[in-house]
């Protein structure tokens, strides 16, 4: 179990692991503009279900394509964030069992969403949208990018990635909030300290 998360959403990790897989596009016609080498919905759906099982619950970040798809995945539980190309929420209700129509903040320090979204260091972005190749910016440690073609069409197991140190660097804005006020006092009692021993001198 994913014990960081917030109790809302602990179910999704209570039999198997949480796996992400964003822009699927399943028959979309614009697949090969953005990536000549796009895999065929088939061939997408083989690798997802040579990973993914029934007690495994996976989220989808967005730009389905065509939803009768998702019927063949394994996976036990299916979430959807919807993305730019989606359509509205109740589109997706016969074939996920949650459907998002925004970002979801999942736990103190993680934000889902299919866009990426400007949060500073105090969360982890996970996201999609962006088929440039980028998976993870250099200078941007608190996003990363599972669009499909840029994770070669692979799912990311969440649990593991956290374990092994996915949210190191993320700060939360209670902490932050802590240890500015901690800072902020510190410095005040050496100003009272540093004059009291002034005015001994």
């Amino acid at each position: 179990m994913i014990s960081g998360l917030y109790p809302i959403f602990r179910n999704w990790s209570e039999k198997g692991s949480v796996y992400i897989i964003s822009d699927t596009h399943f028959e979309d016609e614009d697949c090969k503009i953005m990536d000549p080498n796009w895999i065929t919905p088939q061939e997408h759906i083989d690798i997802i279900n040579k990973q993914v099982y029934k007690n495994d619950t996976l989220i989808h970040l967005g730009d389905v394509g065509n939803k009768e798809y998702i019927k063949q995945l394994k996976a036990g539980h299916k979430i959807l964030i919807t993305g730019n190309h989606d359509r509205g929420v109740s589109y997706y209700e016969d074939v996920f069992d949650e459907v998002y129509g925004g970002p979801l903040t999942i736990s103190d320090k993680i934000i889902l969403s299919h866009e990426p979204i400007d949060i500073g260091s105090i969360m982890f972005n996970i996201h999609g949208h962006d088929h440039s190749g980028i998976e993870r910016e250099s200078n941007c440690d608190n996003h990363l990018n599972l669009a499909a073609n840029v994770v070669n069409y692979t799912v990311f197991n969440l649990g593991k990635a956290i374990k092994n140190g996915l949210l190191k660097n993320v700060y939360p804005i209670h902490r932050k909030t802590i240890d500015k006020q901690t800072y902020k006092s510190w410095k005040k009692e050496k100003i009272e300290m540093e004059a009291v021993n002034n005015e001994k001198s």
